[in-house]
This record gives C-alpha cells, structure tokens and sequence, in this order.
C-alpha cells in the first residue's frame, strides 16, 4: 500500500511529516530518513485495529480487505 505523506521542514530543526489521509498521524524527525522511517511507524499503528473493536455482537463477521 502507497500513502502519500507531507515531510516539511520544522522551525526547530529536522522535519515533520503528516499523513493528510490519516487525520491525527504525524511524526518527525532530525533527518528526512527518521522522519519518513517514524511515519512508517505511525501509520502502522494508526491502521492497527484495536481488540475493542473487533468485539462484535452475534451474527457479526469480521473482514479483511486489501487496499
């Protein structure tokens, strides 16, 4: 899966990089490559599911899908 991402340079030194797809994901770090490896990161996590979330009540099926 691609996800387009936006690497700004911060005011403070390194980069920040957010995912406008994914409100809320955003990351940073000293260089390009550690900011773009900490949003690898950080997406994994926000597109985790969370085991509260897959409770489901009787006659409920869980899927998969790819995208």
């Amino acid at each position: 899966m691609k996800i387009k991402v936006v690497l700004e340079p911060s005011e403070e030194g390194g980069f920040t990089v957010y995912v406008p797809s994914l409100p809320g994901c955003i990351s940073e770090g000293e260089t390009e490559e550690e900011a773009l490896a900490n949003i690898r990161e950080a997406i994994e996590l926000y597109l985790e599911p969370v085991e509260d979330e897959l409770l489901a009540s009787d006659g409920t099926t869980i899927k998969e899908v790819a995208v």
